[in-house]
């Protein structure tokens, strides 16, 4: 059934992974309720939250105490630059601190830097430890909060270090999208764009008909986002849990050229979602170069994205230096650049034998 024949609800979205299936809970019920259902055998929840929302998860702490946890509150600083190894162990010595067993929650209350960090950290620490997803961007609701990929940055590359870690729920509350940035808000729209490019042809027309309602932040249009958007990559995540079949990969569309973006110009000069749209506009450009879509592809992209407020080319950097950091992004093998290329709106593919020539041409908007 098409996007546009769905009478969405705001409602529970489940991932469906056997023994580690888990609820997206959107815009329902009581948080405390959520988490203790889910973690009923953990006494000790470490909230981690960045400076931006401190006040905001503090709030979420009292209901976590009141479903009868004891809770402890870590903060990192805001921006990409905290998905780092530094702040990892500055929260691993805040767990052994505070005794942390394998049975402490660890709770992501922010945006998708927190959730990265925090789930690398849950992870990692004793082997392990059950995780709860709160995101409170919109990049981090329809996206980095579902499928389990959690990791941080290193100099090389972006999320070179990583696992797969799910989480035991995700509690979605859009009105707090009512007071997020309005950069932030449309950073969260290019992964909006990218289903509709990579899975669902009338979620993208649904987007072109209904910008300004998006863009006025309207609750009903966003709950409809949000829902649909969880939707699709809990459709993918199924599939492909652990990209292991290749059908996960097309939730990188545009990733290849944005993490080369976001290396070269030092964390935190883009916003995720700034380089997400504009690798997306550079990967219907290469895919236009090889004959695989016709130009109004690349143009209803390019026209929605700026309808969005969102960046259409990259700013100028060196081709050769991007080129070098793509061979060393995860999706590439043995160095051999490998992109996820639009058929047609609604449909892409992986493709590992690109001419480099055609990667440089795509780069010159």
């Amino acid at each position: 059934m098409s996007f546009l024949a769905l009478a969405i609800s705001m409602s529970t979205v489940r991932v469906n992974l056997g023994p580690r299936s888990y609820d997206i809970a959107i815009d329902q019920g009581d948080l405390g309720r959520f988490a203790r259902e889910r973690a009923a055998k953990s006494a000790l929840a470490v909230v981690i939250s960045d400076a931006n929302v401190e006040k905001h998860a503090r709030a979420a702490g009292s209901a976590l105490k009141n479903a009868g946890f004891q809770v402890e509150l870590a903060t990192v600083p805001a921006g990409e630059a905290s998905k780092c190894l530094a702040q990892a162990e500055r929260l691993y010595d805040r767990l052994a601190d505070l005794n942390a067993d394998r049975k402490t929650m660890i709770v992501a209350f922010g945006g998708g830097v927190v959730g990265d960090l925090a789930g690398f950290v849950a992870a990692t620490y004793n082997r392990g430890l059950p995780l709860l997803m709160i995101p409170t961007t919109l990049l981090a609701m329809v996206d980095s909060s579902v499928g389990g990929k959690v990791g941080i940055n290193h100099a090389k590359g972006k999320n070179l270090l990583g696992a797969f870690h799910q989480p035991l729920g995700v509690w979605i509350d859009t009105a707090t999208l009512a007071t997020l940035p309005e950069r932030e808000f449309r950073s969260g729209l290019a992964e909006v764009v990218k289903y509709g490019v990579i899975l669902d042809a009338d979620f993208f027309s649904w987007q072109e008909q209904n910008a300004d309602a998006v863009l006025r932040r309207d609750p009903k249009t966003i709950g409809q986002v949000v829902e649909r958007c969880c939707k699709l990559k809990a459709g993918v995540v199924e599939k492909d849990e652990r990209e292991e079949t290749g059908l996960r990969a097309v939730l990188n569309y545009g990733h290849t050229f944005a993490h080369a973006f976001e290396t070269a110009g030092g964390y935190g000069s883009l916003l995720h979602g700034e380089a997400v749209a504009a690798g997306m506009v550079c990967a219907s450009r290469l895919a236009e170069r090889m004959r695989l879509i016709p130009p109004d592809v690349l143009q209803r992209q390019v026209n929605l994205l700026a309808k969005f407020g969102l960046p259409v080319a990259p700013k100028p950097w060196p081709a050769a230096e991007l080129i070098a950091i793509m061979r060393r992004d995860k999706k590439a093998q043995a160095g051999k650049l490998r992109f996820v290329l639009p058929r047609r709106l609604g449909e892409v593919a992986v493709f590992d034998v690109v001419a480099e020539s055609d990667v440089i041409a795509a780069l010159q908007l």
